[in-house]
């Protein structure tokens, strides 16, 4: 998801283009010679996300533990393309590796889009026990079908909210005819249909300037991804929906894995299993301290009965559509960690 698009002038874009022109790497003043192996890992998060503060990490550790040998450069921010493009990338080898959340994974692997089944999880209890365990393991298996592999467990994109410019979302018929944006991800398009709203697929990198010129009303985003992309600066509301949870996956390409040596796809998995725990975290405490943060920045946060959703969402098709989608085996795990849906 990239940065968004600046309202301060051609200044303000033009620093912002620079400083993403600049991979974050890292110099160990030790190592002299090149990096025996060199790998780049796209984002499309803004710099300022804990998504790369700990896939930077994850990196400076990397090259630490290997004595040089691999080095990994961050590219944040959409720099090396759209999270839609960044999928076709790593699956032909153009780069080694991204961050893409299962929302937009699910374009290219169906099952990924499982996690976003709506309302499905009400805690991060239910969360872990399902994405540690066997329901991280079944979409794992058919990520790798793609060509693409999983370089540690899944780290965390949070629930997501909807905002609005327009009018504030407190019951279902609130979003009858709300003109929202949803990623490319059919089951968010559905869901959104299901309650009656009006969903547009628009890349993340357009999202801000569509809010700003209204070609859509709102978006529903993690807390953190609206700080750090500022969609507060162009929306007024805050429904604390939790409509969906989403999950990050480092994905690397196949083959270039396959090209290093044991020790270090090790070290790769290791330390990436580190940062993922670290980012969770992260994205737990900034769930609970941005509202306050936002609200003081002049958003307003509605606080929703989220039963009222689901129960509203059950009268559709919804639940009974995606099952048929996911087929039987995906949505009995699903269920067998959340508990009935539908």
């Amino acid at each position: 998801m990239e940065m968004r698009k600046g309202t301060k002038g051609t200044t303000r874009r033009q620093l912002i283009t620079a400083a993403a022109a600049l991979p974050f790497t890292f110099a160990i003043s030790r190592y002299a010679n090149a990096a025996e192996f060199t790998m780049k890992l796209a984002t499309g998060q803004d710099p300022s996300h804990p998504v790369n503060k700990r896939a930077q990490e994850a990196a400076n550790r990397i090259k630490e533990a290997s004595g040089g040998r691999l080095e990994i450069n961050l590219y944040p921010a959409n720099q090396l393309g759209s999270d839609t493009d960044l999928i076709s990338q790593v699956r032909v080898g153009a780069v080694d590796a991204i961050n893409i959340a299962s929302s937009v994974l699910a374009t290219r692997v169906p099952l990924a889009g499982i996690v976003n089944t709506g309302f499905a999880f009400s805690s991060y209890d239910q969360v872990w026990k399902a994405m540690d365990g066997s329901l991280g393991d079944h979409i794992r298996k058919d990520i790798e079908k793609t060509g693409a592999i999983a370089l540690s467990k899944p780290w965390d994109n949070g629930f997501r909210q909807v905002t609005s410019s327009t009018r504030e979302i407190k019951t279902p018929d609130d979003l009858k005819s709300f003109k929202i944006r949803v990623p490319a991800a059919p089951i968010l398009t559905s869901l959104f249909q299901a309650l009656g709203a009006g969903p547009t697929p628009i890349n993340f990198n357009e999202v801000y300037t569509s809010l700003q010129t209204k070609v859509v009303e709102g978006q529903e985003n993690p807390l953190p991804i609206i700080a750090t992309a500022k969609l507060y600066e162009v929306q007024k509301y805050c429904s604390l929906t939790s409509h969906v949870w989403d999950a990050y996956w480092i994905l690397g390409n196949r083959a270039a894995f396959g090209k290093l040596p044991s020790d270090l796809q090790a070290i790769v998995t290791r330390e990436f299993g580190k940062s993922a725990d670290d980012e969770r975290a992260d994205i737990a405490a900034l769930s609970q301290s941005l509202r306050a943060d936002l609200a003081a920045k002049g958003f307003t946060f509605v606080d929703v009965d989220k039963n009222a959703f689901r129960t509203a969402l059950g009268k559709s098709s919804f639940y009974k559509d995606w099952r048929g989608k996911f087929g039987e085996e995906a949505w009995t795990i699903l269920q067998s960690n959340v508990g009935e849906l539908g």
